[in-house]
């Protein structure tokens, strides 16, 4: 791959310093800013991702000073299931600048071109975990809840211990497979792509592990390095009796340290290891962020679910429009005999309800299309979030379970 064939143009910025697209002369040096700045496996992260011959280099961008790199970014592409609709979008990963280089607006300069990039992907939303608030400067907002992982109380009782081993390139079929019968039940769902699959049996950070039956994957997870607290994430498996086996066999490769397990509510581990763990109440609030740069452009990727749960109702509004305001602007989507016709943006408007329609601010429209709460429930807790037609709007905005599986496990 030629790394400058079709990179765009670089950008000049104060102070003589350029953001350009990263070339692989760059390697070493964002290699060092991403370990000093965050963890020691982040540099073989992100040589995993440029090297990857479906992604490459025009996925990372760079600030820098002459040859110096003082700031990076990486775009990932994800897919997000909402329903039966899939929606392709972007991660932004692999953030970090220069102490001597911050407050300078390089961040800030360099979401700019990931946003770009991530429009002219196709992508239709960002999703990403992230530190407290900050992203909320780039219009990112909470909206995915992040499950929670209690302790392990107890092993599952069993006779001998099972025997997990590291997975291979070839368990990557068998692994995709357990992970997307899991997933099958949230409304919300992001698999792990092609891709990283690859880098996520060459990373350090976590371990991918299997559990065999006759020669048969049925069971895995992804198992943080020993010492202190140990996470088991991502578990997947073929039935109970498997998934008790994989928590067994996880016990027994950290017994020194406290293992923790996140708890994927519904599904086949859920139910096995309910007994086994501690489940004591959240002490705060952990959410994945999502930003939506282009409302008339998701809602109209959205009209199937939107009219599959239109019709679910019984009620019969064709002829009629669906009014969404956003106080600044509002989306008029025109119910047809058979289906919702094309998204129309409109003006400011501020009393939705007087048309019969409902209001979200638009830092509360991802939590109402993605999240937990669905209509009614922000209704209850954002004044900003309303609806003349409430049994209409909670039935086109429910509430929604998600999954995510992400590069990073974000606890």
């Amino acid at each position: 791959m030629n790394a400058t064939a079709t990179s765009p143009a670089p950008v000049p910025l104060a102070d003589g310093l350029v953001l350009r697209q990263a070339r692989p002369a760059d390697l070493d040096g964002i290699g060092t800013l991403l370990a000093g700045r965050g963890e020691p496996e982040d540099a073989l992260d992100h040589r995993l991702v440029v090297t990857d011959p479906d992604v490459g280099w025009s996925a990372c961008a760079v600030v820098v000073d002459g040859d110096r790199v003082v700031s990076t970014a990486t775009l990932l592409d994800e897919e997000v299931r909402i329903g039966g609709v899939r929606l392709p979008a972007g991660q932004v990963e692999l953030v970090a600048t220069d102490p001597a280089y911050e407050g300078r607006g390089l961040v800030r300069a360099l979401m700019r071109w990931a946003h770009d990039r991530s429009a002219a992907r196709g992508h239709v939303i960002q999703a990403m975990i992230g530190i407290p608030y900050f992203y909320r400067l780039f219009g990112y907002e909470y909206a995915i809840d992040i499950p929670p992982a209690p302790a392990v109380r107890t092993p599952p009782p069993g006779e001998g211990t099972p025997v997990l081993r590291a997975a291979r390139p070839w368990d990557i079929p068998a692994m995709a497979a357990l992970q997307e019968a899991a997933q099958r039940g949230f409304d919300v769902a992001v698999a792990h792509p092609a891709a990283r699959w690859r880098w996520l049996l060459d990373h350090d950070a976590s371990t991918l592990q299997v559990l065999e039956r006759a020669g048969t994957v049925v069971a895995t997870g992804r198992i943080t390095p020993p010492g202190g607290q140990v996470l088991l994430a991502e578990a997947a498996a073929l039935d109970e009796t498997a998934a008790r086996d994989l928590l067994r066999g996880a016990a027994a490769l950290v017994p020194d340290s406290r293992l923790r397990v996140v708890h994927r509510s519904g599904t086949v581990t859920a139910a096995a290891w309910q007994e086994f763990l501690d489940h004591e109440p959240r002490k705060r609030a952990e959410q994945y962020y999502v930003r939506i740069p282009d409302v008339a452009l998701l809602l109209d990727r959205l009209r199937p679910l939107l009219w599959q749960r239109l019709a679910a109702t019984g009620t019969d509004r064709t002829g009629r429009d669906i009014v969404l305001s956003t106080f600044g602007a509002h989306y008029r989507i025109p119910v047809l005999a058979d289906g919702l016709g094309a998204v129309v943006t409109g003006a400011a408007m501020q009393a939705a309800g007087a048309v019969g329609g409902a209001a979200a601010a638009p830092d509360h429209l991802p939590a109402l299309l993605f999240g937990p709460h669905g209509m009614e429930g922000l209704t209850r807790i954002r004044p900003d979030v309303y609806a003349r037609d409430e049994e209409l709007f909670q039935a086109l905005f429910p509430p929604l379970t998600g999954d995510v599986l992400s590069y990073y496990l974000p606890y």
